[in-house]
């Protein structure tokens, strides 16, 4: 796919490949998914009468657009609030606030009848490969569920329809009657991705689609993703925390930090520049394999965890951990502003761009929440 390697710790067997990169068109149509203000709050209860005395701002105001035929890559570390988000637009959690369009059409709120004709459009593939497919089922029974729950006999019947995705797949269509625990990691993952083609969907949602599986493995599923959106001109929304599998399969990147995007722009950009201070210490981090390639670089070495979603911090929530904290970062949230074309960042001090605020005054903290170092 899109970018260098797979892992740094291994050569997977199946290379990736590198098509070119993508641009959505913005002006010649309308997106096909639209977010705004999205906010997913889990409230916390206490006491026999259920009192809520708090809640997890596990997602907290999120404003995005997916264009059709390409790809989005959402990145983050654990608990920032990305696999909920994509549990969120394909209403597999009903949302606090916010508005979700798809097609134009709002489904913030639509009811269980209302949505079923949308589960024919917007699928997801689920990140344990193990625990997403029934063990009681036959993987013929597993795929050819959306069929019987929608109502729909395809032309040769299911079972004939069901054997041409698993062969699409990369599986043998003979295995119709065999059980999931007889199967790989990787080819249990690529069931769940014949699943959600089967009703031939305009948009799918990966959450860590290929973190569950052996190294060696990834670059095969990624590799097949490339060639099913090319093949049925499907919509991807991946969310990953591995920044090498982000790079390579997507066209534009929306990085989360505390259940919310600091920065949203094209990977080509993003990876040659970063602006948001989080995502270049997220970039330092990747590392390189091929010692002829290292080149001289900074490490930034974040300190401290990542604070509770339960009381996230005043203004900037990356203040506690910013080598470039100032006091306008302590006291008020930077909005999400397009500071060069198409590139979108939530910060008042970026990086590679023109700073917001250039007089405030840095904080003390700020010397300590970070080690910058030189790293041959």
């Amino acid at each position: 796919m899109k970018g260098e390697a797979v892992k740094s710790d291994a050569v997977p067997a199946d290379p990736v490949k590198v098509p070119a990169q993508s641009t959505p068109a913005r002006e010649d149509g309308a997106p096909l998914l639209r977010v705004q203000g999205l906010v997913k709050h889990f409230p916390i209860t206490k006491g026999v009468l259920k009192r809520q005395v708090g809640a997890v701002q596990a997602v907290d105001g999120l404003d995005f657009d997916v264009f059709p035929g390409e790809t989005l890559g959402v990145v983050g570390e654990s608990g920032c609030g990305k696999s909920t988000m994509g549990r969120l637009i394909t209403r597999l959690l009903e949302p606090t606030a916010g508005r979700i369009e798809f097609e134009g059409v709002d489904i913030t709120h639509l009811g269980t009848s209302k949505m079923r004709p949308l589960r024919r459009d917007v699928q997801m593939i689920f990140q344990d490969p193990y625990s997403s497919l029934n063990p009681r089922h036959t993987v013929g029974a597993i795929v050819g569920a959306p069929f019987k729950l929608q109502g729909i006999n395809p032309s040769g019947g299911i079972k004939n329809e069901v054997q041409r995705l698993l062969e699409t797949v990369g599986l043998n269509p003979e295995h119709y009657n065999r059980y999931p625990h007889e199967f790989s990691g990787g080819q249990r993952q690529r069931i769940g991705i014949a699943r959600a083609l089967a009703l031939k969907p305009k948009m799918i949602v990966a959450d860590e689609p290929v973190s569950a599986l052996d190294v060696s493995i990834q670059a095969q599923v990624v590799n097949l993703l490339d060639d099913l959106q090319q093949e049925f001109g499907l919509t991807y929304v991946i969310i990953a925390h591995d920044l090498s599998v982000v790079r390579h399969v997507s066209d534009r990147i929306a990085v989360m930090y505390l259940g919310k995007i600091v920065e949203l722009s094209d990977r080509k950009s993003l990876y040659e520049a970063p602006m948001h201070p989080y995502t270049k210490a997220l970039l330092s981090a990747v590392p390189v394999p091929d010692p002829r390639r290292r080149q001289e670089r900074e490490r930034i070495f974040l300190k401290g965890d990542v604070p509770s979603p339960i009381s996230p911090p005043t203004g900037c929530r990356f203040h506690t951990r910013c080598w470039k904290a100032t006091e306008v970062c302590k006291t008020q949230e930077p909005p999400l502003l397009e500071l060069k074309p198409g590139r979108r960042v939530a910060c008042h001090h970026p990086e590679n761009a023109e700073d917001q605020v250039p007089e405030d005054a840095v904080l003390a903290s700020a010397a300590d929440a970070a080690e910058i170092k030189t790293i041959d």
